[in-house]
């Protein structure tokens, strides 16, 4: 392709002015100029269509459902319970008492 230089630009525009007019040119250079920005904007369209062909398609994916905790055992309404009875009791050894723990009123041993 041969390079066209400033002096061919001229000569094309002179020759376009005597030919046209001055009256005329304005509105052939603007109609070119959008002939020449929708050219550019179907060529990118083109360009984003193939784009989004070309890229592979991904099998959906499925949501993960997370499982369902069971729901908590109703509570006694009939009585409290306090934590000391809710405590599990170790059976004794046979033949030996369970430690009993000093209430208030009883003294600590070796204190």
């Amino acid at each position: 392709m041969p390079d066209i230089g400033p002096m061919e630009v001229i000569l094309v525009l002179a020759i376009a002015l005597l030919v046209l007019g001055p009256s005329k040119l304005p509105e052939i250079g603007k109609s070119l100029g959008s002939s020449i920005r929708e050219f550019r904007k179907a060529a990118t369209d083109v360009q984003d269509s193939v784009r989004l062909d070309a890229q592979p398609a991904q099998p959906p994916v499925a949501p993960v459902q997370q499982p369902v905790a069971p729901a908590p055992a109703p509570a006694a309404a009939a009585t409290p319970v306090s934590q000391a009875a809710q405590q599990p009791v170790a059976p004794a050894p046979q033949g030996q008492e369970p430690p009993q723990s000093p209430g208030p009123s009883e003294p600590r041993v070796g204190a």
